[in-house]
Formats: C-alpha cells, sequence, structure tokens
C-alpha cells in the first residue's frame, strides 16, 4: 500500500524532455514508483493532477534567508507554496552580527520546517577585515569547526576575491579548512577574468552568482565555473551568449537576496524562472536550471528528478510549462500547499537570542553635521555614485563650502552616515549621488555585512528621524520625509530578521519599497542598493564605519580631493 498516488498529471523528464503521462506513487518521503496511469497498487490517498504538469521540487543554490527579513520558518513557509522545496543558505548576514550563536540556531530553525534548509558557513566574517567592524570574527580555526556540523554542506560565497587572487593568508587559511574536509566552496567575483580567475579558480571555488558582462560569464563556463543567474544577471545578451555555445554549460537559477514582499507579490525561484524565460532561455533548459543542475551542485543524488527512489519533493504547475504557475507542492512526501496556499500552519517564530543587539547610545545632537578640519572656503570631496540598475557604485566628486569646521552639504546633495552597532564609537559619511531626491531618508540596521547603523538622507530632520525610528523597533527599516516616519520595518532579530507574521513583514517591505521609490530612490531591488553601499568586498567603491574604501585596490580613499579657489 502507497501513501500517495498523483494521477492525471504528466511528467516532464529533466533528461529527456519528454512529457509523457504517469502516475506518481509516494510511500513516506520516497517516490516509490512512477507507473502507467492506474497500476501499481492501492494509495491511501490519491491527489488529482488531471491537467497538470509534474516536476521536480525546486532547488535554490545560493540565498540569503535574512533578506526575506523572515525567520527560517517563516522564510519555508512563504516559500514553499512558490515551488521551493531546498535551499542551501548563506547566514552571513546574522552571523556577522551574532557568529557561532546565530549559525547554530539557524541550523536548529530551519530544521524544524518541511522544507531542505541546507547552509553553508560564511567565509567573509567580517566581509573585509581591518577595512570594518562587525558583531563577530570567524578565523580558518572556527570555520574548520563550523563546517562538521550537521546541515553544513558548504564553504559559502567567497566574497573577498581579491584577497583570495593576492594570496592572502587569512582567506587561503580559511579556504584550505574547508577543502580538508572537501566540501563545496561558492564563490563570488564579478568581472574576474584571464589570469586572476584562473588563480581564483586554482583555489578549488567553482561558482559564481555575480552580475558580469555575456563575455566573463562565457569564461567562467568554459572553464568549468557553476554559472548562477539571479535576476539582474538574467539579460538576453547573457543568455544569447550561453545559447550561443556549441552547448549549453550547467546552470543553476537562484535567487541570492529577495525581500518578503517581492516574494509574496511576484514569487521566488518560480519568478526568477519566469524572468529566464523571458530572457530567452527556453523553458526546459529553466527546468533543469532549478531541478535537476542544482542538485548536482549541492551532491543531492536523492532529488531533482521525478524517478522512482528520489525524495519525493514534487511541483505541479498550471498552463505550459513557461508560466511556471505553481498549483501544488510536496515536499519529502507531504502537501505542504495545494491551490498556491500553504498547507500548514503559519509557525510562530518563538524566542530568539538577539533582541537588543544594536548597541548605539541615544544619538548625539550633533549626529549627520559633516566636521571637516579645513579652512572655510569651497572644496572637493569623494563622493560615491549609484545607479537604478545594480549594486555597483563607483567614485564621484562634488564641491561643497566648509564653514567653521563643518560641511555645508545639506540641501545640496544626499549624505551616507555610518555608525558602528556593535559598541564601537566609530562613524563615517559620504556623499551619495546618482539619485534625484526630495527631503527624506532612510535608516537600516540591515547593512552588508557587518550591518551597522546606515543612514541615508538629504536633510538632516528627516536623517534624524529615521534613525530614531530604527533605534527604537530594536533594528530594522525606517523613511522619513520631511522629517516624519513614513514607513518602518522592525527587525528585532539581530537587526536583519523580523518575529512579526509573515503577512505583515510582507505588508512593512512593501511600505519600505513604495516609499523610498516616492522619495527618488527608485531601483530595480532597492533594499539590496541601499544595504550594500557598506559592502566592502563589492565593486568598486563602499563606505564602512572607518572609512571609504577602494574594493579593487584593498586600500583606504581619500575624503578630501582639493581645495577649489
Amino acid at each position: 500500500m502507497h501513501d500517495i498516488r498523483i494521477f492525471g498529471g504528466r511528467i516532464v523528464s529533466v533528461f529527456t524532455g519528454e512529457t509523457f503521462a504517469a502516475d506518481v506513487l509516494v510511500t513516506g518521503s520516497v517516490i516509490s514508483g512512477v507507473v502507467p496511469p492506474g497500476t501499481g497498487g492501492p494509495a491511501t490517498e490519491e491527489i488529482d493532477a488531471t491537467g497538470r504538469l509534474i516536476v521536480p521540487g525546486f532547488l535554490d543554490a545560493h540565498m540569503h534567508v535574512e533578506s526575506s527579513f523572515l525567520t527560517p520558518a517563516a522564510f519555508a513557509w512563504l516559500t514553499l507554496p512558490r515551488g521551493t522545496t531546498t535551499v542551501l543558505a548563506d547566514p552571513h548576514e546574522i552571523v556577522n552580527v551574532a557568529g557561532r550563536t546565530a549559525m547554530r540556531w539557524m541550523i536548529d530553525a530551519g530544521r524544524a520546517t518541511p522544507q531542505t534548509q541546507l547552509w553553508g558557513v560564511p567565509s567573509c566574517v567580517p566581509a573585509l577585515a581591518g577595512f570594518e567592524h562587525s558583531g563577530a570574527h570567524l578565523d580558518a580555526a572556527d570555520v574548520g569547526e563550523l563546517l562538521r556540523w550537521d546541515g553544513v554542506r558548504a564553504l559559502a560565497e567567497v566574497m573577498d576575491y581579491r584577497a583570495v587572487v593576492s594570496g592572502e593568508p587569512r582567506m587561503r587559511s580559511i579556504i584550505e579548512a574547508a577543502r580538508e574536509q572537501d566540501v563545496i566552496l561558492d564563490g563570488h567575483c564579478p568581472g574576474l577574468a584571464g589570469e586572476e580567475l584562473s588563480r581564483y579558480m586554482a583555489t578549488g571555488i567553482d561558482s559564481d552568482h555575480t552580475k558580469n558582462a555575456p563575455e566573463v560569464v562565457v569564461e567562467k563556463a568554459r572553464l568549468g565555473m557553476t554559472v548562477m543567474l539571479q535576476e539582474k544577471c538574467l539579460e538576453p545578451d547573457v543568455v544569447g551568449a550561453l545559447l550561443a555555445l556549441p552547448r549549453l554549460p550547467p546552470v543553476c537559477l537562484v535567487t541570492d537576496d529577495l525581500a518578503a514582499d517581492h516574494i509574496t507579490d511576484k514569487g521566488h525561484l518560480d519568478h526568477i524562472a519566469r524572468v529566464a524565460v523571458a530572457a530567452g532561455l527556453p523553458a526546459l533548459d529553466v527546468l533543469r536550471a532549478l531541478t535537476w543542475t542544482p542538485a548536482q551542485r549541492l551532491r543531492l543524488p536523492d532529488r531533482g528528478v521525478v524517478a522512482p527512489g528520489k525524495r519525493a519533493d514534487l511541483v505541479l504547475l498550471e498552463g505550459p510549462l513557461e508560466d511556471f504557475a505553481v498549483d501544488a507542492v510536496l515536499a519529502g512526501g507531504r502537501l505542504v500547499a495545494s491551490g498556491g496556499r500553504v498547507a500548514y500552519e503559519e509557525p510562530n517564530p518563538g524566542d530568539h537570542p538577539f533582541a537588543g543587539s544594536v548597541h548605539v547610545p541615544a544619538l548625539p545632537d550633533d549626529e549627520y553635521r559633516w566636521r571637516a578640519d579645513l579652512p572655510d572656503g569651497r572644496h572637493r570631496f569623494r563622493a560615491l555614485r549609484v545607479n537604478p540598475v545594480d549594486t555597483y557604485t563607483e567614485p564621484a566628486e562634488i564641491e561643497l563650502d566648509v564653514r567653521d569646521g563643518l560641511v555645508d552639504w545639506e540641501g545640496h546633495v544626499a549624505l551616507c552616515w555610518v555608525r558602528n552597532r556593535h559598541g564601537r564609537d566609530h562613524t563615517a559619511c559620504v556623499p551619495v549621488t546618482g539619485m534625484e531626491l526630495g527631503d527624506g531618508a532612510v535608516t537600516t540596521t540591515y547593512a552588508h555585512d557587518s550591518h551597522n547603523l546606515v543612514t541615508l538622507g538629504t536633510t538632516l530632520r528627516s536623517m534624524r528621524a529615521a534613525a530614531e525610528a530604527v533605534l527604537a523597533d530594536d533594528g530594522g527599516v525606517a523613511v522619513a520625509r520631511q522629517g516624519a516616519v513614513t514607513a518602518r520595518l522592525p527587525l528585532s532579530v539581530g537587526g536583519v530578521m523580523s518575529a512579526a507574521p509573515t503577512e505583515q513583514v510582507a505588508a512593512s517591505s512593501r511600505q519600505v519599497r513604495d516609499q523610498l521609490a516616492e522619495w527618488g530612490w527608485r531601483h530595480r531591488n532597492p533594499f539590496m542598493s541601499v544595504s550594500t553601499l557598506t559592502l566592502a568586498v563589492s565593486p568598486t567603491m563602499k563606505i564602512t564605519d572607518l572609512g571609504l574604501v577602494d574594493v579593487l585596490a584593498r586600500d583606504w580613499t581619500p575624503q578630501l580631493l582639493d581645495s577649489c579657489h
């Protein structure tokens, strides 16, 4: 007697590309048969899949739970109905806040869900040692120990690729600790090519999920790197370059960073699949990039295909394959979603050990007043230029007046102000150009990767209002306009996740997104655009609590360029 029979549907083979009629039998957590319709013996429960396609559950080979602003249990509850049954998560956001305690909490919380949540040990805590202060520090010995924990499968994205290329001892020892345990080594190396790419790959790192020019994507694929494409990478020229090759290389579609409102409104991997189809990738190749290829990447031979003996992670799709319209989902033989709705109660996030993690006293009265030991007059300063498409930032210049040791920036430019939140009295600031902004500000403790208190604004009154709201919420994101708070997303779990109900988190993140756009911060992914201003391993210039960093040179950038006459 089987537990479940799924009948009336048509299976899509990720091996042959065929679609064929068959019943799927499930016993326990395993597919016990793929048989001609009506054969194979009785089952306790039957699921009518008439008019639907049966495909493997989707696997996300690179993502961050914290980017959804949800806890692991809430994330599973939100994404399972979208077909995501397995993820490899890199918890480097919360681990940069709370170290080993955070890693253990995330693993335990994920294990309690029907979704398979596997983990990578963050390789860069902090992201750029010596150039910023985070709340924790992991060395090679720490990484080696964490890699032995149950549920851990990889050394998570090695973001400090400049250190790898140059042979920096700390990064080399962390990679060696991972290689000794024969785990997956995930990469992060935007634009890296030629001899430097070879040096990076020679360490054993063999994937990349960052945005690259088409010729760099092809070079990485040619050398055997697993190409991971997130939404911002899925441009027609990139897809066209891959399809023009004699054979399509292994491709994984990944989400990397999606907020709760995005998942609610557009979807998760199912959304990425539709974006890939729109960019020109054939639907069958998209399906493989969601299933078989990431299963192989994650060394999970028990899933990624609808076949006897495999784990019963199954998705029923309505309509044509290219729509990737998820109707029902089984995870480990359990029906977890039907009709697009979750089939079990939303979990209570429960207690967590990360309350009170934002160690910032009351803001000084002169916060956001930019002091400079300069003579009165006009001076030329380094600025940071953003763009509306991706997280690439570059150096710019701006002229501002100085009077009595104060830089007159208000009303002339936006200012990004970083205050350390981990018990250190460090601040740094930089003008930001590239967006047409009104009177407003945003403050966030979700700020890659050290998650310090970051405020970006055009007026003192709005900056102070946004920052005070975030501090009152014990971490989070807040937008203020004309001195009044107009949106807030409390993130009391380490300043990067929420313990509120999922729908409330989605509504709050949607409100923040909308208010950022109203203010003038119109970006494809505004949360990532703001939160990566401090990511000191992402090209080409960033700001930390210690100052301006030239990412490619791994050196400080002077704030003052010269005086104007």
